[in-house]
């Protein structure tokens, strides 16, 4: 790890200001991602500015049933804050389905967006990898691809987007606030946040230079939704999703479904919210035959490699079990919101 500066930035101005022409400034949350590209080397930035402890540490539950979540907020108070528990199952199963106990302590919302992948040829610096090193190549399409990308990808890059908590914010129609760099404000959903490989891998999100997350704001769920976050990984602790599902159900009294929201983890570039099979789904009652064929029609401009096809039938049956499950949860039972 090369020499850097460090300043902890006591207001957002101070921070913009201290990146801005800077290529080499970054800002600093939690670090637990950030940190450990720099011990490999990924990146090496020349100034870290820690932005962990500007005024954006609260969670607001409104009246309305929104809640505004502070990018500075940790995951794992966040997970158990009881409000985000009792209205939104969802986010707190995601959390608590990503990292380890001491990293959730450690990460903050903001950072858990901007994570990168987990793509081995992007970790190791000394194979070629078009997100660190544009036109370099990626030799995952031909190596290593078993846990990467199926849908969204391009000849260019195969890397799946890590965060479990992105997913579920995405089934929940979620926006992410930010200041802009000349100080002005902006939203946009999460789901519309990350960008897709296309021929710029290296190029992640939407944000400019000097744009700073200062939040995540939920909407009101759906009335009477039954919401569920279920992650299939190759271990229980500390693993990535080979393929992770958001749900949201509300069934109406003629057991048709009223409203559905599904987003994927693990098989795409970003959270991947599978409106074709909600479009399809809506209006129709949850039978597994439904919930199947809807997935076959989202699933069908997929991109599969020799070793990940396997994630095509993985999301088809937890798509499906998923549905089953919150379709049949009685209202009332604390699992339907």
């Amino acid at each position: 790890m090369r020499e850097f500066a460090y300043v902890r930035a006591t207001d957002a101005q101070e921070a913009q200001t201290l990146v801005t022409g800077r290529p080499d400034a970054v800002y600093l949350g939690g670090g637990t991602n950030l940190v450990d590209l720099m011990k490999l080397g990924v990146t090496s930035p020349g100034l870290l500015v820690d932005v962990s402890r500007l005024p954006y540490d609260r969670i607001e539950h409104r009246a309305d049933g929104s809640v505004l979540i502070g990018a500075a907020v940790r995951n794992a108070p966040l997970a158990g804050d009881p409000g985000i528990r009792r209205r939104f199952p969802l986010i707190a199963g995601a959390l608590l389905a990503g990292a380890s106990g001491q990293v959730r302590s450690a990460a903050t919302i903001g950072g858990n967006l901007l994570q990168r992948t987990r793509c081995g040829y992007f970790h190791d610096v000394t194979k070629p990898c078009n997100k660190r090193s544009p036109g370099s190549g990626c030799p995952a399409v031909r190596g290593a691809h078993r846990e990467l990308a199926v849908l969204g990808t391009s000849d260019h890059c195969v890397a799946t987007h890590p965060s479990d908590l992105a997913v579920g914010l995405v089934a929940l129609d979620a926006t992410v606030r930010v200041r802009s760099a000349d100080g002005g404000a902006y939203a946009v959903p999460v789901e519309n946040l990350y960008l897709l490989p296309g021929s710029t891998p290296h190029r992640e999100t939407q944000l400019a230079p000097g744009d700073l997350i200062t939040g995540v704001e939920v909407p009101p769920p759906p009335p009477g939704a039954a919401m569920r976050y279920r992650k299939v990984r190759d271990r229980t602790s500390y693993a990535f999703a080979l393929v992770s599902a958001a749900v949201s159900v509300s069934v109406g009294d003629d057991g048709a479904l009223r409203d559905i929201r599904i987003a994927l983890g693990g098989v795409a570039p970003r959270p991947w919210r599978a409106r074709n099979a909600e479009e399809r789904l809506r209006g129709r009652r949850p039978d597994d035959s439904a919930v199947r064929a809807a997935m076959d029609a989202e699933l069908a401009g997929a991109r599969p490699l020799p070793d990940n096809a396997f994630k095509l039938d993985l999301a088809r049956d937890l798509i499906t079990a998923c549905v089953r499950d919150l379709a049949a949860e009685p209202t009332g039972t604390g699992e339907r919101r």
